[in-house]
């Protein structure tokens, strides 16, 4: 068997793999909600977005 062939199996394998385990992970997830992670994810970046907004806007001011 040529070393392609098996790279493919190989290839082909670990896809079918990759795919039952997916299959399994969304069954057991089957209600999806945001978690404390990201709503404080979200805070976080909301929150650098706000504090860094007039900044931009008075540098702009001021080099236009």
């Amino acid at each position: 068997m040529p070393i392609s062939e098996e790279i493919a199996g190989a290839f082909v394998n670990s896809q079918n793999e990759m795919a039952s385990h997916y299959d399994a992970r969304q069954s057991f997830t089957t209600e999806e909600s945001f978690t404390t992670e990201d709503i404080l994810w979200a805070a976080g970046i909301w929150s650098v977005i706000l504090t860094l907004s007039p900044v931009i806007v008075f540098y702009m001011l001021m080099v236009a």
